[in-house]
């Protein structure tokens, strides 16, 4: 990874922090929030097996757990991006 460049899926950004992954700018109504769940080991790689995606405000006003929107689980993380790309491309179009 050079520099502090960030991690850009379908032109949104990618932010990791330990088990949690944010996908989506603050800036924006809406940012997704994943969380990795539950894991196991593939040779020498952490697998997601369980994480919980959430489609919530950014607006820092709301308490927590009224800015969730929406809320599902996948088995994957390959799973969980692909309804956060479409859940936070729908919700950013719906202005």
């Amino acid at each position: 990874m050079a520099g502090n460049t960030p991690l850009v899926y379908k032109g949104h950004p990618l932010r990791r922090k330990d088990s949690l992954i944010y996908y989506g700018s603050m800036a924006d109504k809406y940012i997704i929030m994943m969380q990795v769940m539950d894991s196991k080991k593939v040779k020498d790689l952490d697998v997601a097996t369980k994480v919980s995606v959430q489609l919530q405000l950014t607006d820092p006003d709301l308490k927590s757990r009224d800015r969730v929107v929406k809320k599902s689980e996948k088995d994957s993380l390959y799973a969980a991006m692909d309804v956060a790309s479409v859940w936070l491309a729908r919700a950013l179009a719906s202005k």
